[in-house]
């Protein structure tokens, strides 16, 4: 289970830096140009995906009671102490925010997406960097 959380990591670190590249596009562009839409909504669609799994698999991997529901991923890890709590919560609406694009992509407001794409990547490399030195805690 090790290697495949790992393995996940470093596809989030790919979609990060992708979504960190389009990060220069305006809201304008954004509502231009609907191959860059497309791509913003794929790329964060798929961080988010990658987040949760890895969150599963720590749970699973540590026997925690599973969540009922996929936003309650990140408080558990929080509740855990595999995530610092305050961020847990903050990250939260993430996976609410996952399922809009998964689900009601049609309604994907441009302007909220627009906002994650340049407020929601930093959490996103703090999540990454939190898990990766949760496990190398594990190591040690």
């Amino acid at each position: 289970m090790g290697q495949e959380i790992i393995d996940k990591l470093e596809m989030l670190e790919e979609y990060i830096n992708n979504l960190r590249e389009l990060q220069q596009h305006s809201l304008e562009e954004l509502d231009n140009d609907y191959v860059l839409r497309g791509a913003v909504e794929r790329y964060m669609q798929i961080a988010l995906e990658c987040m949760l799994d890895i969150g599963e698999m720590i749970i699973s991997m540590e026997r925690i009671k599973r969540p009922d529901a996929y936003k309650e991923i990140f408080r558990t890890l929080g509740e855990h102490g595999i995530l610092p709590e305050a961020f847990a919560r903050k990250i939260e609406p993430a996976a609410g925010f996952r399922n809009v694009l998964v689900h009601m992509y049609v309604k994907v407001d441009l302007e909220r997406l627009y906002d994650n794409l340049q407020n929601g990547v930093e959490d996103m490399e703090l999540f990454l960097e939190y898990i990766a030195r949760y496990l190398a805690g594990k190591e040690g």
